[in-house]
């Protein structure tokens, strides 16, 4: 049997059928109260249905107040427990294992948003229109650790089968991780023992919280590819602290919206299709036990076999495919592909707004909204749509952060 195909049983006891796990892809279909909509059931189902051993959330913020892109679920409470029940059993009927990836965007904010921003330094991001950030109290930084305990236990009481900590992709966790964006003085900063403390004590907080056979998981860069910044080094040093505190699963990935290495703006090798796994064979040497999961540039079942037969990862995470092949691991494990389509486009969009921006970053941010307009499509019970244009992906995402937000109601 291809090990594609076997089962694998985490540190807390959840056993995952196969190795496919779909990647956490922003889906913007909460509803204006910050709560899931129908359409994330349909979309889950979809996914449930197309072969997966996990399926894991798109952002699920931890602040109503904080939200990194419009339309994102917020949990504070049990006031939309009801709906997040609806939205955890949309994969139960086909035994998939669904995670809710929990997050706090800290300086990457949604810039149309209008609360300011928080981060550990006031350091403002490197994209237009980025707001300046306040910087985080000793006493603020405690409440948000509580907010990612308190969401962890509601996703439990939900249904969710684990949770998955955002501590990648230049999100608050790791703003925390880099130097460039934590530059405090203080027990939360200065050394790079102290800036891995935020992410331990968030991962202890949940751990506290919840029961010992639900997954707590946590997406982390190898590296944030920017000089002077998270290093793989530091990402190494932090896979082994977090493998010591009884992690169930680390996902590599890598970069941030400033340098987008996980948008496959960084060229994978010819040997290895996939962006990050020359980096995990070096946390599976500091790191043997923990299950690893890498997700970016994975197309074919030869690289994917041999990723698992090599031992540098556990799990093959598909973001992008599952987008626009909703039922990719199933068209792999029957054979009826070998190598699934990137389905990439031509996107560019600094020819619509204007050239008001870095045009390699206003690129990345259509390709990622194109793919969020195919998700906007499954959750509505229709087909990916391969030849959207850039153009009107770019009317869709101005829609999204405007008046459609405030016009949306919940299902």
């Amino acid at each position: 049997m291809p090990l594609l195909n076997t089962p694998l049983t985490l540190p807390c006891g959840q056993v995952l059928p196969n190795r496919f796990m779909k990647s956490a892809l922003s889906e913007a279909l909460g509803d204006r109260d910050h709560a899931p909509t129908r359409e994330l059931d349909q979309l889950y189902t979809t996914w449930a249905d197309g072969g997966y051993g996990l399926i894991v959330t798109g952002n699920v913020m931890i602040d109503r107040q904080q939200l990194g892109e419009a339309g994102n679920v917020a949990i504070e409470d049990d006031r939309h427990l009801e709906a997040l029940t609806r939205w955890a059993s949309s994969t139960g009927k086909a035994g998939v294992p669904i995670w809710m990836q929990i997050n706090h965007p800290g300086r990457q904010s949604n810039p149309f948003g209008r609360t300011q921003p928080v981060a550990p330094s006031p350091i403002a991001l490197k994209v237009p229109g980025a707001k300046m950030p306040a910087e985080l109290t000793a006493e603020q930084i405690e409440e948000i650790i509580q907010r990612f305990a308190t969401t962890a236990a509601v996703a439990e009481r939900a249904g969710f089968d684990g949770v998955q900590i955002h501590g990648a992709h230049g999100y608050l966790v790791a703003q925390f991780l880099s130097p460039l964006s934590n530059q405090r003085e203080d027990d939360w900063g200065g050394t790079p023992e102290k800036r891995m403390r935020f992410v331990v004590e968030v991962l202890r907080r949940i751990r506290s919280t919840v029961a010992p056979t639900f997954a707590v998981g946590i997406k982390l860069n190898s590296a944030d590819f920017q000089r002077g910044g998270f290093s793989q080094t530091e990402s190494r040093d932090v896979v082994v602290r977090l493998a010591a505190e009884g992690i169930d699963m680390i996902e590599i990935s890598g970069g941030s919206y400033e340098a987008p290495a996980m948008m496959g703006a960084r060229a994978s090798t010819v040997a290895r299709e996939a962006y990050f796994l020359e980096y995990a064979a070096t946390v599976r040497e500091v790191a043997p036990d923990v299950p690893l999961a890498v997700t970016g540039g994975f197309r074919s079942r030869v690289a994917m076999e041999s990723a698992l037969q090599s031992g540098d990862c556990n799990m093959i995470g598909l973001g992008r495919p599952a987008a626009t092949t909703p039922d990719a691991p199933a068209q792999i494990l029957d054979e009826v592909v070998d190598t699934l389509d990137s389905h990439r486009r031509q996107l560019t969009g600094a020819a619509l707004i204007g050239k008001v921006a870095d045009t390699k970053a206003l690129d990345g941010l259509i390709d990622l909204q194109w793919h969020t307009d195919q998700l906007h499509r499954v959750g509505a019970g229709k087909k990916p749509d391969l030849d959207r244009p850039s153009w009107k992906t770019t009317v869709s995402m101005l829609r999204r952060n405007g008046s459609d937000i405030l016009r949306r109601k919940r299902s």
